[in-house]
């Protein structure tokens, strides 16, 4: 099956997609805002999304989980922390420890992503000794 394309919206005629809208929603609840994230990052990351579950529509419980990565990558632990619980950041610290070991997958995918679009939170990068450079 074809994968459906993910629609930004074009001079508030035609909708953003439900992709977009439901990231977007996740990303909120994770307390991180939105707009805070350029689009074409949040296009990889429902692409990504897509790709990594090989439907055109990713599953719904899926965008909570890639928002809080996504935000513990941008916001820093702290921060990240304050907004989520203890327990998040746990569960998050896991997940970065485990893709950063692997070195591939989609939270490997996102550090990569968060690093490229200088998004990744200065705490992060030291916390993991992710080096931008390379």
């Amino acid at each position: 099956m074809a994968r459906r394309r993910s629609s930004l919206g074009f001079l508030g005629v035609f909708g953003r997609s439900s992709d977009l809208r439901q990231l977007e929603a996740a990303l909120r609840a994770a307390d991180l805002h939105p707009a805070t994230v350029p689009e074409p990052a949040k296009l990889t990351i429902v692409n990504l999304m897509k790709d990594h579950f090989g439907e055109p529509e990713p599953p719904a419980e899926s965008y909570a989980l890639v928002a809080a990565f996504f935000a513990y990558c941008l916001a820093g632990p702290e921060a990240f922390e304050r907004a989520n619980g203890p327990e998040a950041r746990q569960l998050v610290e896991e997940r970065m420890e485990m893709a950063l070991a692997e070195g591939d997958g989609p939270d490997a995918q996102l550090v990569l992503l968060s690093v490229h679009a200088n998004l990744i939170h200065p705490d992060v990068l030291s916390r993991y000794d992710i080096d931008v450079e390379d």
